[in-house]
Protein backbone atom coordinates (compact mmCIF):
# COMPACT_ATOMS: atom_id res chain seq x y z
CA UNK A 1 0.00 0.00 0.00
CA UNK A 2 1.05 3.88 -0.79
CA UNK A 3 0.36 6.79 1.52
CA UNK A 4 0.67 9.13 -1.29
CA UNK A 5 0.22 9.43 -5.17
CA UNK A 6 2.86 8.88 -7.07
CA UNK A 7 3.70 9.61 -10.80
CA UNK A 8 4.42 6.86 -13.26
CA UNK A 9 5.20 6.62 -16.68
CA UNK A 10 1.99 9.28 -17.13
CA UNK A 11 0.01 7.34 -14.76
CA UNK A 12 -0.60 8.86 -11.46
CA UNK A 13 -0.42 5.14 -8.97
CA UNK A 14 -2.47 5.63 -5.76
CA UNK A 15 -1.72 2.39 -4.07
CA UNK A 16 0.45 -0.79 -4.98
CA UNK A 17 0.13 -4.21 -3.09
CA UNK A 18 1.94 -7.34 -3.83
CA UNK A 19 -0.09 -9.87 -4.55
CA UNK A 20 2.58 -12.93 -4.76
CA UNK A 21 5.98 -13.43 -3.48
CA UNK A 22 8.79 -16.27 -3.23
CA UNK A 23 12.43 -16.03 -2.68
CA UNK A 24 13.02 -15.32 -6.29
CA UNK A 25 10.37 -12.67 -7.45
CA UNK A 26 7.47 -10.41 -6.57
CA UNK A 27 4.48 -9.69 -8.72
CA UNK A 28 2.79 -5.59 -7.70
CA UNK A 29 -0.34 -4.83 -8.76
CA UNK A 30 -0.32 -0.53 -8.89
CA UNK A 31 -3.93 0.58 -9.04
CA UNK A 32 -4.18 4.52 -9.85
CA UNK A 33 -4.97 6.58 -12.64
CA UNK A 34 -3.78 6.06 -16.33
CA UNK A 35 -2.58 8.64 -18.80
CA UNK A 36 -6.25 8.58 -20.49
CA UNK A 37 -7.91 9.43 -17.53
CA UNK A 38 -9.53 6.21 -16.35
CA UNK A 39 -9.14 4.19 -13.41
CA UNK A 40 -6.76 1.38 -13.96
CA UNK A 41 -4.45 -1.30 -12.66
CA UNK A 42 -1.07 -2.30 -13.77
CA UNK A 43 0.61 -5.62 -12.96
CA UNK A 44 4.60 -5.34 -12.67
CA UNK A 45 6.21 -9.00 -12.01
CA UNK A 46 9.87 -7.77 -10.05
CA UNK A 47 12.57 -10.34 -9.82
CA UNK A 48 15.16 -9.91 -6.77
CA UNK A 49 17.73 -10.42 -8.80
CA UNK A 50 19.17 -9.17 -12.48
CA UNK A 51 19.59 -11.39 -14.79
CA UNK A 52 22.84 -12.34 -16.04
CA UNK A 53 24.02 -13.93 -19.26
CA UNK A 54 26.70 -15.10 -20.45
CA UNK A 55 28.86 -15.52 -24.15
CA UNK A 56 31.82 -18.14 -23.55
CA UNK A 57 34.54 -17.71 -26.55
CA UNK A 58 36.96 -19.86 -27.15
CA UNK A 59 40.17 -18.60 -28.68
CA UNK A 60 39.24 -21.08 -31.96
CA UNK A 61 35.95 -19.10 -32.51
CA UNK A 62 33.63 -21.86 -31.24
CA UNK A 63 31.16 -21.03 -28.04
CA UNK A 64 29.13 -23.24 -25.43
CA UNK A 65 25.47 -23.36 -25.64
CA UNK A 66 23.45 -25.29 -23.27
CA UNK A 67 20.08 -26.84 -24.01
CA UNK A 68 17.71 -27.67 -21.35
CA UNK A 69 14.14 -27.80 -21.01
CA UNK A 70 12.43 -24.82 -19.87
CA UNK A 71 9.27 -24.92 -17.52
CA UNK A 72 7.32 -22.00 -18.42
CA UNK A 73 6.61 -22.83 -22.30
CA UNK A 74 7.65 -26.32 -21.78
CA UNK A 75 9.71 -26.55 -24.83
CA UNK A 76 13.53 -27.57 -24.85
CA UNK A 77 15.90 -24.34 -25.17
CA UNK A 78 19.07 -23.76 -26.79
CA UNK A 79 20.49 -20.81 -25.15
CA UNK A 80 23.78 -18.96 -23.71
CA UNK A 81 24.92 -19.22 -20.24
CA UNK A 82 22.44 -17.52 -18.31
CA UNK A 83 20.88 -16.90 -14.80
CA UNK A 84 20.09 -14.41 -11.96
CA UNK A 85 22.12 -12.83 -9.69
CA UNK A 86 21.09 -11.11 -5.77
CA UNK A 87 21.89 -7.48 -6.18
CA UNK A 88 23.05 -7.18 -3.57
CA UNK A 89 26.03 -8.98 -5.53
CA UNK A 90 28.08 -7.34 -8.28
CA UNK A 91 26.49 -8.78 -11.57
CA UNK A 92 29.99 -10.03 -12.57
CA UNK A 93 30.32 -12.63 -9.42
CA UNK A 94 26.90 -13.64 -10.68
CA UNK A 95 28.51 -14.35 -14.14
CA UNK A 96 31.33 -16.47 -12.57
CA UNK A 97 28.79 -18.37 -10.57
CA UNK A 98 26.83 -19.07 -13.10
CA UNK A 99 29.21 -20.34 -16.08
CA UNK A 100 30.67 -22.70 -13.90
CA UNK A 101 27.39 -23.99 -12.90
CA UNK A 102 25.95 -24.64 -16.09
CA UNK A 103 29.19 -25.18 -18.21
CA UNK A 104 32.27 -25.89 -15.89
CA UNK A 105 34.43 -23.34 -17.75
CA UNK A 106 36.12 -20.44 -15.75
CA UNK A 107 37.04 -17.70 -17.60
CA UNK A 108 40.25 -15.53 -16.96
CA UNK A 109 38.77 -12.42 -19.27
CA UNK A 110 35.65 -10.68 -18.62
CA UNK A 111 33.91 -7.50 -20.71
CA UNK A 112 30.74 -6.37 -20.22
CA UNK A 113 28.79 -5.97 -23.57
CA UNK A 114 25.34 -5.65 -22.95
CA UNK A 115 23.02 -4.01 -20.21
CA UNK A 116 19.11 -4.61 -21.36
CA UNK A 117 15.26 -4.27 -19.99
CA UNK A 118 14.24 -7.71 -20.48
CA UNK A 119 10.45 -7.42 -21.25
CA UNK A 120 9.75 -3.63 -20.02
CA UNK A 121 6.18 -3.66 -20.21
CA UNK A 122 5.70 -6.74 -18.08
CA UNK A 123 8.86 -6.61 -15.58
CA UNK A 124 11.57 -4.48 -13.99
CA UNK A 125 14.34 -6.92 -14.82
CA UNK A 126 17.30 -5.58 -16.01
CA UNK A 127 20.27 -8.11 -17.61
CA UNK A 128 23.58 -7.66 -17.76
CA UNK A 129 25.86 -9.60 -20.53
CA UNK A 130 29.41 -10.67 -20.53
CA UNK A 131 31.89 -11.75 -23.15
CA UNK A 132 34.12 -14.54 -21.08
CA UNK A 133 37.16 -15.76 -22.91
CA UNK A 134 40.25 -17.05 -21.56
CA UNK A 135 38.01 -20.25 -20.81
CA UNK A 136 39.22 -23.49 -18.94
CA UNK A 137 37.53 -26.22 -19.02
CA UNK A 138 36.53 -28.27 -16.01
CA UNK A 139 33.00 -30.25 -14.67
CA UNK A 140 29.60 -28.56 -14.32
CA UNK A 141 27.55 -27.73 -11.11
CA UNK A 142 24.01 -27.46 -11.95
CA UNK A 143 21.39 -26.89 -9.11
CA UNK A 144 19.13 -29.36 -8.42
CA UNK A 145 16.40 -27.74 -10.50
CA UNK A 146 18.44 -27.65 -14.17
CA UNK A 147 18.65 -30.80 -16.84
CA UNK A 148 21.55 -29.37 -18.45
CA UNK A 149 23.18 -30.19 -21.76
CA UNK A 150 26.34 -28.46 -23.37
CA UNK A 151 27.37 -28.10 -26.71
CA UNK A 152 30.78 -26.63 -28.42
CA UNK A 153 29.82 -24.50 -32.07
CA UNK A 154 31.46 -22.46 -34.15
CA UNK A 155 29.97 -18.80 -33.42
CA UNK A 156 29.20 -18.49 -37.24
CA UNK A 157 26.83 -22.05 -36.83
CA UNK A 158 25.24 -20.38 -33.75
CA UNK A 159 24.48 -17.25 -35.41
CA UNK A 160 22.45 -19.29 -38.40
CA UNK A 161 20.69 -20.83 -35.05
CA UNK A 162 19.77 -17.48 -34.19
CA UNK A 163 18.27 -17.07 -38.14
CA UNK A 164 16.79 -19.83 -38.62
CA UNK A 165 14.80 -19.74 -35.05
CA UNK A 166 16.62 -22.72 -33.38
CA UNK A 167 17.94 -20.51 -30.98
CA UNK A 168 14.68 -18.72 -29.53
CA UNK A 169 15.34 -17.19 -25.92
CA UNK A 170 16.08 -13.37 -26.53
CA UNK A 171 18.71 -12.77 -23.95
CA UNK A 172 20.92 -15.31 -26.32
CA UNK A 173 19.71 -13.60 -29.22
CA UNK A 174 21.06 -10.56 -28.48
CA UNK A 175 24.07 -11.54 -27.00
CA UNK A 176 24.94 -13.28 -29.91
CA UNK A 177 24.06 -10.73 -32.44
CA UNK A 178 26.15 -7.84 -30.59
CA UNK A 179 28.98 -9.92 -30.34
CA UNK A 180 28.83 -10.20 -34.19
CA UNK A 181 28.28 -6.98 -34.55
CA UNK A 182 31.83 -6.05 -32.11
CA UNK A 183 33.74 -8.21 -34.20
CA UNK A 184 32.35 -7.54 -37.42
CA UNK A 185 33.22 -3.94 -36.17
CA UNK A 186 36.57 -4.21 -34.49
CA UNK A 187 35.53 -4.35 -31.06
CA UNK A 188 37.03 -7.83 -30.61
CA UNK A 189 40.65 -8.20 -30.68
CA UNK A 190 41.40 -8.84 -34.14
CA UNK A 191 42.74 -12.59 -33.77
CA UNK A 192 39.48 -13.47 -32.03
CA UNK A 193 37.33 -12.10 -33.77
CA UNK A 194 38.84 -13.40 -37.18
CA UNK A 195 38.27 -17.02 -35.60
CA UNK A 196 34.42 -15.88 -34.36
CA UNK A 197 34.09 -15.00 -38.20
CA UNK A 198 35.71 -17.58 -40.27
CA UNK A 199 35.35 -21.12 -40.21
CA UNK A 200 38.43 -22.91 -40.65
Amino acid sequence: MMDHKMKRAGWTVTSRETVFENPWLELNSYEGIRPDGKPGTYGVMSPKGYAILILPLFEDGTIMLVGQPRFALDNYSWEIPEGGSLKSDPPLDGAKRELKEETGLTAAYWQEILQAEVSNSLTDEVAFGYLATGLVEGEPEPEGTEIIETRRLHFLDALEWVMSGKIRDLSSVAMILKAHYMASNGRIDGPLAAAMLTRE
